[in-house]
Parts: structure tokens; C-alpha cells; sequence
């Protein structure tokens, strides 16, 4: 799934080739990417579009020779990709554009600020390769070895540590051409057309490089970035060809500078702080599983009782945002801009299955798009606190982009480490887990408080990967143990009824667990033959559709005001492996069956081994739930008796302590802090 859809996309024919376009944003000046090299297609821009079009009217193309483009035989000269891109500015009625492209596209990008210099605004180059293309050596090798080339190409393109999407993408998009076109390009590129004219340029210009540039080395941007008068150049330590790709929150601030706020008005008045009448915090809730909002309004009610002044502010999307605004709780208009999360993560979901690593990871441009939302945000309001719920795009960005942090930050989160749930996930999940303690521990100071939601004991004794620490060691060195966190007005347990016995079916608000609620309905059908008077409650959630649930005895509803007190005062419960719904039932002493998702490495293995801890039944697999054997548990233990480990319910409170003590004094030094990290974040702090 996209971070953003087009508008609008179609095509431009040149001669009897067909340019595929795709145009994005509704106001605003105009902004036209130009292709790379047609390797790779419009796609490689994902990191980009979406952060821009909230400002500007975007246009992408397709090379010739890649994407929805065509593929000639031949016409792959460096004018016939700027003919494209002009003939694209012309089907849009598009006078003038600011251009931005990378690699070999600042060849076509420049042969148009050169041809038709009133057509370009200004112009960015990203890793630009002017006069840069393959050797006859590289093309006759490639013809031939051509998955042995774009795997070595990428890899040297994309040299940083922990690029494995990045290749793992644009080797996709480039087995979406053949070798027979990138050697027809070759063979009509000119080195020499654009390079003696580079003096003539008269637009603004700014080139972003990395320093370990491998294709295009530093040296050969410094010489064609000096050779074009006024031109700017922006060095990214450390990054290889594509910065746009590997560090697109860096470079999306670039970008933002440099072509200016689009069609944002400035602010006509700014609040100083003195000013401020209350403190002020941005929440932000993953939206990934409802537990997080309700235990997020938690502790947002422990906070204003110890901070009376705090104004919380919501950053939020769907299904999390109907909960806040339900609760009368204060979300962000911003979050109209916040690309969809659940729907990418139910996109990778099956039959009560859902691979959720390789969702997560799969997430890329939605999570960038995402962060610069919250960087906008942030940036246009002065918060006194941020606090992030598995936000874990914005504990990632924060701490590849140090220098955005600019308030007090509390990270909350109920586990630590992604776990692999196959051979080939195995060295994928190592590496992203090593990305994260790296990261970590290179900037301890960008989290001034890092709460794990549970006791050190909730943490599974497994190594993040080999060579990798164990978890419950490296969590506990970094992490303080508030307890779980109920959802607010959570009731005690209430005594058992004397009426019918009461079932209770629920498994969240995704749409992943439709097929066990239907195999639980099957069963329920079945149970009444023991217990007829017995009564279903199926919370199907927004994201179900409840056609076919219904049944005696069987009430179907989307939506449940007060789903907790029912959990708390059910007979039987059946849920999916999820944290939050099994943690209440814990906290209630209710009999449960939980069927944790299939390929769900979190309610698989890090749910499980907590509720396992605290004495709950063991889970029960999907393929456990037909009908027969499902009615024969629920009969098993309908009512049962239970001896759960108590759940202490001050986690709100002690979490809410924690982050309240961020309002009114800074945290010591971290362990192992240096006094360099140190002075840097209290000069962000004084910031």
C-alpha cells in the first residue's frame, strides 16, 4: 500500500511511445520529478511525494523502459527522457516547475533548464551523475549477468548499514526492464552534451551528495555543483548514492527549504512562551490494535491529575482517532494528512494470519510520510512534551535525525525486539533489530524516558539476534517498568451472575480476525446444545462485516461503549493473541481462549510468554478452531475457575509520574552518557 494515492494518473504519448504519469496534491506551485536512470522507475521518489504534495502539485513520470512507460527499441538519449518530462508539464498546462531528480536523471533535468530555461523554477540533484553512465565493460556484463549486476549495483549504490529494503526495492523495479534497454540507453547516452554548458545554467540549483558515494563519487558533484553558477551543494556524511532514499527525512528538510513552504501561508502570530497559559503535550498512539488509545487516555487522565495545566494534543489516525474524538479528547487537524497504517498492515493479512515484521517493514514510505507530518507538526507548534506510544516511526527518525528533537520525549511500548517467524525472516529481523540498539545506544539522550509497559519478568529471554544481546538484559538497562497499563474505569472484577451463561467474542479493531469470529459463531451454535440458554456477544469492530454472524442467542454489534465491563463480567471469552484484550480478562480473573494470529511474532511469542507467566490458558492455534473442537473449550471452560497472578492496577499512574517529572526538571545523565552527548542535549533542551 502507498503513503499516498494519485490524484489523477494517465498517460503522454511522444511519436508512438507512451509516457505513463501520475500527478499528486491540489494546490500549490508545481514540483515534476524527473527520472533516474530507467533502472528503476517513479516508485524510488516514494520517500518524497507524499511529504510534498501536502504543499505542492506533484507530477511523477515513468522512464521510457521501465514502470507503466513503454519500451522502445530505441530513443533513450538524454533529450528523449527531458522531451518526456517537458511533454508531461505540457498535457498538465504546467508553465514552470521546480524539478527534482537523482543519478542520471540530472542529465535530462539539466538538458531542460538549458533548452527551456523559463520552464524550470529551480532545480535539485540528488547523487547528480552528470555525464556519468555504464561502460561498454558494465554493459556487456550485464546483458548477460544482469540479477548478478543490479544486485552488486544496489548494493554499492545503497551502501549505508541497514539498507536491506532499499536494495531489496529497487532490485524489483529493476527486473521491471530488461537488459536490453539499459544497453540501448547506453548506447545512445552522451557524456559530453551537458557538461561544457553547465556555466549557462541560470536557475537556482542545489545538489544533496553523500560522502561515500560510490557510482558518483563526492569529487565528481563538488566539480559539476561548482561548474553552475550560485549553485548549492549539501553533503550527507556518511551516505552513499541515494540519500534521498536512505536518509529521506534529512533530505525532506532539505527540500522544504530549499523550494520553500509551498502553499502554506506563514504563521501571522507566533506564542512565546511566557505567553502560554497551560503546558502543552502531543500524544502520539500507534493506531495498530486498540489497546493503545485506551491505555494512552489512561494515562493521559493520571497526567492532568498530577499537571492540571497540561493541554494534551492527539496526533491520530483511524480506527484510534473515533475513540479520542468519542472521548472528547483534542486530535490534531493534522491528522487528516497521516497515511493509513491499518489499512497497509490488513493489506498483508490472511485467514486469521498476518506477517506483521514483513508488514512493518514493508511500511517504508508510509512510516517517512508519517514522521514529517509529526515533524510539521512539531515544528509549527512549541510542545512542552511529546509522548509516543509505539510511535516507533518517530523513535526511529528522531534518533536517525537527532537534531529535530527539540522538547522533552517519553517512548512507551509493551515489547522490544522483533523475533523471526521463519528462516527467512531471520536475518532480516536481526538487522533491523541492530539498526535499533545501534541507534539507541549512539543517542541514549533522545529518549528522556523510555517506559516499557509490564515487569522486567514480561520481557522474553531471547537474543535480538546472533552476535546480539539478550533482550531481557539490554531492555532492562534502558528501560523503567511502570507495570501494565488498564485501560481507564477499568472495573474490579464483579461477582458472577445468576443468569444465563454470557460469551463474549472480540478481536480488536482490524479486520484480521473475521475468520475466527465466524468459526466462533459455528461453535457457539454448537455449545447451546449443552447450554442453550447460553448468550454470544460478537464485537466484530469497524473493520468486520457482521453479515453472517448472527445466530440464536447471538447479538452482533461493530462497536461495544462499555466492551471492557463486558469482558470483565463475561463467563468466557474469545479473543485473537492480542496484548490489551487478554491482559483485561487477566486483570478480571475471566476464563479465556485466545488464538494468537498466525506468523504474529508479537502475540506469538512476546504476548504468549507474558500470559503464560501470569498463569493464563494457553494459546490455542487456528488451526485448533473448527467448530467441534472449538464448542468442546468453550464448554471446557465456561465459567471455569481461574488463578491468574494479580495485575496491579497503578501502571497508569506510576507511567504518568514518570513523564509528568519531564515538565518540571531534566532527567540525569544516562548511563553511560558522555559528557559530549551531554552538553548536546541540554543545548536541544535550551533550544
Amino acid at each position: 500500500m502507498r503513503a499516498l494515492e494519485p490524484k489523477e494518473q494517465g498517460y503522454v504519448t511522444r511519436g508512438d511511445v507512451r509516457i505513463a504519469w501520475e500527478r499528486f496534491g491540489d494546490e500549490g506551485p508545481w514540483i515534476l520529478f524527473v527520472p533516474t536512470w530507467n533502472i528503476v522507475h517513479s516508485r524510488v521518489s516514494k520517500m518524497q511525494v507524499p511529504h510534498l504534495a501536502r504543499r505542492f502539485r506533484v507530477l511523477t513520470l515513468d522512464p521510457r523502459g521501465n514502470g507503466r512507460s513503454d519500451r522502445p527499441a530505441s530513443g533513450y538519449a538524454i533529450a528523449d527522457h527531458a522531451e518526456d518530462a517537458l511533454a508531461v508539464l505540457d498535457h498538465h498546462g504546467v508553465e514552470r516547475a521546480a524539478l527534482i531528480t537523482a543519478s542520471q536523471g540530472a542529465n535530462p533535468a539539466l538538458w531542460l533548464a538549458l533548452e527551456h530555461p523559463a520552464r524550470v523554477e529551480r532545480l535539485v540533484m540528488v547523487g547528480p551523475a552528470v555525464g556519468i553512465g555504464p561502460s561498454e565493460e558494465v554493459v556487456a556484463f550485464l546483458r548477460d549477468n544482469y540479477e548478478t549486476f543490479i544486485a552488486g549495483f544496489f548494493a554499492a549504490s545503497l551502501n549505508e548499514p541497514y539498507s536491506t529494503k532499499a536494495i531489496e526495492d529497487t532490485i524489483g523495479w529493476a527486473r521491471e526492464t530488461t537488459p536490453d534497454v539499459i544497453a540501448a540507453g547506453a548506447a545512445e547516452f552522451d557524456p559530453e552534451l551537458i557538461r561544457p554548458r553547465l556555466a549557462e545554467i541560470r536557475c537556482p540549483v542545489l545538489v544533496v551528495h553523500g560522502s561515500e558515494d560510490i557510482p558518483v563519487p563526492l569529487a565528481a558533484a563538488t566539480e559539476a555543483a561548482g561548474a553552475i553558477p550560485g549553485a548549492e551543494l549539501v553533503v550527507v556524511e556518511g551516505g552513499g548514492h541515494r540519500p534521498d532514499v536512505r536518509d529521506p527525512v534529512f533530505v525532506n528538510g532539505v527540500l522544504d527549504e530549499f523550494l520553500g513552504r509551498g502553499a502554506r501561508p506563514l504563521p501571522r502570530a507566533i506564542r512565546r512562551s511566557p505567553a502560554r497559559q497551560a503546558r502543552q503535550a502531543l500524544f502520539v498512539s500507534s493506531p495498530i490494535g486498540l489497546g493503545h488509545v485506551h491505555r494512552g487516555l489512561a494515562i493521559a487522565d493520571a497526567l492532568r491529575e498530577l499537571c492540571p495545566d497540561l493541554e494534551i494534543t492527539w496526533l491520530a489516525q483511524p480506527p484510534s482517532r473515533a475513540v479520542l474524538e468519542a472521548a472528547g479528547e483534542n486530535v490534531h487537524p493534522a491528522s487528516d494528512q497521516l497515511a493509513g497504517e491499518v489499512d497497509h498492515i490488513e493489506s498483508f493479512a490472511g485467514e486469521h494470519s498476518l506477517p506483521v515484521f514483513r508488514a512493518w517493514r514493508d511500511m517504508d514510505e508510509i512510516l517517512v510520510a508519517n514522521f514529517m507530518v509529526f515533524a510539521d507538526v512539531v515544528r509549527e507548534t512549541r510542545y512542552d512534551l511529546w509522548i509516543g506510544d509505539e510511535a516507533w516511526e518517530v523513535d526511529h527518525f528522531l534518533h536517525e535525525n537527532p537534531e529535530l528533537k527539540r522538547a522533552p520525549y517519553a517512548f512507551l511500548t509493551d515489547f522490544v525486539g522483533w523475533l523471526p517467524m521463519d528462516n527467512a525472516e531471520a536475518p532480516l529481523v536481526a538487522s533491523h533489530n541492530a539498526e535499533m540498539i545501534e541507534q539507541v545506544e549512539r543517542h541514549p539522550w533522545v529518549r528522556d524516558a523510555a517506559l516499557f509497559l509490564g515487569d522486567p519478568e514480561d520481557v522474553i529471554d531471547r537474543a535480538f539476534g546472533p552476535g546480539l544481546p539478550q533482550m531481557p538484559g539490554w531492555v532492562a538497562d534502558r528501560f523503567s517498568f511502570p507495570g501494565y497499563v488498564l485501560p481507564r474505569n477499568l472495573a474490579a472484577p464483579p461477582a458472577p451472575g445468576d443468569g444465563p451463561p454470557q460469551v463474549v467474542a472480540a478481536v480488536g479493531g482490524t479486520g484480521s480476525g473475521a475468520a475466527l469470529l465466524r468459526r466462533v459463531v459455528d461453535a457457539f451454535a454448537l455449545l447451546r446444545r449443552d447450554a442453550p440458554d447460553a448468550q454470544l456477544l460478537v464485537a466484530c469492530g469497524p473493520r468486520i462485516d457482521p453479515t453472517g454472524l448472527d445466530g440464536d442467542g447471538v447479538t452482533v454489534a461493530r462497536h461495544v461503549d462499555d466492551l471492557p465491563a463486558r469482558l470483565a463480567g463475561c463467563d468466557l471469552a474469545i479473543a485473537q493473541g492480542g496484548l490489551a484484550t487478554t491482559m483485561e480478562l487477566v486483570a478480571a480473573q475471566r476464563p479465556f481462549i485466545h488464538v494468537p494470529l498466525r506468523d504474529h511474532c508479537e502475540q506469538q511469542l512476546h504476548v504468549a510468554h507474558r500470559l503464560r507467566r501470569l498463569g493464563a490458558p494457553p494459546p490455542t492455534a487456528y488451526e485448533h478452531t473448527q467448530p467441534e473442537a472449538l464448542a468442546s473449550l468453550m464448554l471446557e471452560r465456561l465459567g471455569s475457575d481461574t488463578h491468574y497472578a494479580p495485575i496491579d492496577r497503578d501502571g497508569a499512574s506510576r507511567a504518568a509520574a514518570e513523564i509528568a517529572s519531564l515538565l518540571t526538571e531534566r532527567k540525569g545523565r544516562s548511563s553511560g552518557q558522555t559528557n559530549e552527548q551531554q552538553e548536546v542535549r541540554d543545548a536541544l533542551h535550551s533550544a
